[in-house]
């Protein structure tokens, strides 16, 4: 681009990108962003001729909202046009206390491949930016106020874009911006063991998830190719070093899908899977996607399943669904062009 983009740069960055003299206006540049403004106009305690200039050599933001997606439920779907026609969703979930969730996407499209994912169909185009990550949740915020977390589950790998998301995350966290705890954070990844073992080691630590959806080597092979070069056994290694060196608990998700993984076997395999490891199993019956083989679990089938995890002693959370009137529910979102919209 032409222009400099400062929503994906820290303070003394945007100082030394606008070579700008006086250090301090970086910082108020930089908060004015993590407040949300989008205009340099509106950044009213910088000089006219300083707003004047900025306009000329750099943006604020790179992306546009190109459609908002609204369901009953109160979820809330942006699709958002990336500078090079590329583009994500972004999603905005609210649970029953109230709390609000951005769920930002890392990549425009992905390339893993998990058969149950509308994502999972397009290919990967490319990793985002830091500031289109932090973008998504700007947008957000000035759509339904001050956020309370944010996950990485959205669109794309985030173990494949690992430096993008730290960047974003360090922005979204400074003390002189946003301001967000790095305990409101969890990034969930279909089971990449060399990014497990980077976050770990190098940080930040935030909360894990990781998409499991059977214990079966050859059904997730089936289902998920990831499991080719990260083997089970080496991935519950991977999950048991992040928790102790975290001191965070992992979260196990499962996606159920009917008459695939919710049978007696299944749930044993699970079980012994999550067994001595510090670990939190979160169900989700799948849903639905028109394209793809799969059908949704039974409500029998599901209270079935979830018995026979309780049974065994183990932590177990039934997600509720929510936004699958927009397509914005896990494993629906699917815009990866602007032409798409």
């Amino acid at each position: 681009m032409d222009k400099i983009v400062l929503s994906g740069l820290l303070s003394e960055e945007i100082t030394q990108k606008l070579e700008l003299s006086q250090g301090f206006r970086g910082k108020q540049i930089f908060k004015w962003i993590g407040n949300g403004v989008k205009s340099f106009d509106d950044m009213t305690n910088l000089s006219l001729d300083l707003r004047n200039t900025l306009k000329e050599k750099a943006l604020v933001r790179s992306s546009t909202v190109s459609n908002v997606l609204k369901d009953p439920d109160g979820t809330i779907k942006l699709q958002i046009t990336l500078f090079d026609n590329n583009a994500v969703e972004t999603v905005l979930l609210t649970d029953k206390e109230g709390r609000k969730t951005a769920c930002v996407s890392c990549q425009a499209g992905c390339a893993m491949k998990c058969a149950f994912c509308m994502t999972g169909t397009l290919g990967l185009s490319r990793n985002l930016e830091a500031g289109e990550i932090v973008e998504q949740f700007l947008y957000l915020e000035e759509i339904a106020g001050k956020l309370d977390n944010i996950v990485f589950m959205g669109m794309g790998e985030p173990m494949q874009n690992l430096e993008g998301i730290r960047k974003a995350i360090q922005i979204l966290c400074h003390k002189d911006g946003r301001a967000l705890s790095s305990k409101r954070i969890t990034l969930s990844t279909c089971g990449i063991i060399k990014g497990i073992y980077d976050l770990a080691d190098n940080g930040p630590h935030i909360r894990l998830a990781v998409s499991l959806t059977t214990a079966n080597e050859d059904l997730r092979k089936e289902i998920m190719p990831v499991t080719s070069g990260n083997s089970l056994a080496d991935l519950r290694k991977a999950i048991d070093y992040y928790a102790e060196k975290s001191g965070k608990r992992v979260t196990l998700e499962a996606a159920l899908l009917h008459n695939k993984n919710t049978d007696k076997i299944s749930a044993d395999n699970l079980i012994n899977f999550a067994k001595g490891i510090d670990v939190n199993i979160n169900l989700i019956p799948w849903n639905p996607v028109s394209i793809l083989p799969f059908t949704e679990p039974t409500t029998e089938e599901v209270k079935h399943f979830v018995g026979l995890i309780e049974k065994a002693g183990l932590n177990v959370t039934l997600r509720t669904r929510r936004g699958r009137k927009i397509g914005g529910a896990c494993g629906q979102l699917g815009v990866s062009k602007k032409s798409e919209n």
